[in-house]
């Protein structure tokens, strides 16, 4: 019997190797001859560097940057095995976490650091950078990730640009001529699981503005200086980011991406999947079970148990979730091609003892899930050989 763990990490509490381990933990209870294939999951958020360092046998490292505020912070990135792809999390170098509440203004935070992130994988020899996208303090469109890369954005007098989105209103020129040579030849890929353009009002400053401190006139400001931004990008690079899918991410920095470093947007559990051969690994499973720490209406948008539940409704395949809260009914879940939900919740507990007894109560609810698996697999006659062997039992004949 195989079974494939897949799962996100829980938010706050446990990281998705975490989360692994207590449910491999649970199912070996019940089940100690089962080959259970730990994958940790990610999308392309929080904990992505984790989840695909650990899956692939890569290392993780911590390098000094540029922080949002202009100071310097420990940032991390990860180099995946075989050492030719790097993995990136835009919010290790300038989150909204790096940012004291009375300190958030995006009209003068920076994505700087993640291009000296960028800069720190391609001197490793990385040649393909997956960029997640997400929790980020910045509205600079990505100018700052582009400055780091040697990419010059010059006023009216000449001059470089300073920090923030509040100064691409005055940008005039991009000079290319500095531009770190490796990136021409670099793969770069943005995770990106939102669908918001640039600008407007679905954009990058109206939707995400206000919760980076910015204020109702900032927010106006802030889109006309994106949209100058990417009129002047389009004027001298011939690339049009303004109202593409997805370019608003992270304060337009998937914006920047794709002017300054030809990359290309994929939504982000689709990119885990595809890096870690999740599709393969599930084609012989015999059941998979995924998780996060909330199953709700969101996950249908393109979570991982969302995701998980595609590949394994392709092949066929019994998907069971397991989730610390379970918020929507067996109607919905069914629809994305899960088979069964269980909260690890046991009694009622406040959220502080919920994440203290976090991998305990996973562990629990894994013995549950592989309990009644095995009692349902003594039924089946496809697999009643298989659990009399595992059991010790034989048929009469």
């Amino acid at each position: 019997m195989k079974i494939v763990v897949a799962p996100d990490s829980f938010k706050g509490c446990l990281s998705s190797v975490a989360v692994c381990q207590a449910i491999a933990a649970g199912i070996k209870e019940v089940l100690p001859n089962a080959i259970v294939d730990i994958v940790p999951m990610a999308d392309g958020g929080e904990g992505t560097v984790d989840a695909l360092v650990a899956a692939t046998g890569g290392r993780k490292m911590s390098v000094m940057v540029t922080g949002p505020l202009g100071q310097p912070v420990e940032a991390f990135f990860g180099i995946l095995g075989g050492g030719e792809t790097a993995v990136i999390e835009m919010a290790a170098a300038a989150g909204l976490h790096l940012v004291p509440v009375s300190q958030r203004d995006p009209t003068k935070t920076t994505t700087y650091g993640v291009g000296e992130l960028i800069r720190a994988a391609l001197e490793y020899g990385c040649r393909r950078l997956i960029v997640g996208v997400g929790g980020s303090a910045t509205n600079d469109g990505g100018a700052g990730m582009a400055q780091a890369l040697g990419v010059r954005l010059l006023d009216a007098d000449g001059k470089d640009l300073p920090f923030g989105g509040g100064a691409l209103c005055r940008l005039q020129r991009i000079d290319l001529s500095g531009r770190d040579r490796r990136i021409a030849t670099a793969d770069v890929i943005v995770a990106c699981d939102v669908t918001n353009p640039l600008t407007g009002p679905a954009g990058a400053s109206a939707v995400y503005g206000p919760q980076k401190g910015a204020t109702a006139e900032q927010v106006a400001f802030l889109d006309s200086c994106l949209r100058h931004y990417a009129q002047v990008i389009r004027s001298h690079l011939g690339t049009d980011v303004e109202k593409v899918p997805g370019a608003g991410a992270a304060g337009g920095l998937a914006a920047g991406l794709m002017a300054f470093c030809g990359a290309r947007l994929q939504r982000g559990v689709e990119l885990i999947i595809q890096t870690l051969g999740l599709e393969k690994r599930i084609q012989d499973a015999d059941l998979v079970i995924t998780g996060e720490g909330k199953l709700d209406h969101q996950t249908g948008f393109g979570k991982v148990p969302y995701g998980v539940a595609q590949v394994a409704r392709k092949y066929h395949k019994p998907v069971v979730v397991i989730a610390g809260q379970v918020e929507i009914g067996h109607k919905v879940f069914s629809s994305w091609g899960v088979t069964a939900c269980f909260s690890i919740l046991n009694r009622i507990m406040s959220e502080e003892e919920a994440f203290k007894e976090a991998p305990q109560l996973l562990q629990e609810t894994a013995v549950q899930v592989a309990s009644i698996w095995k009692a349902a697999s003594l039924f089946a006659p496809d697999h009643k050989d298989q659990n009399n062997e595992s059991t010790g039992t034989a048929e009469k004949g």
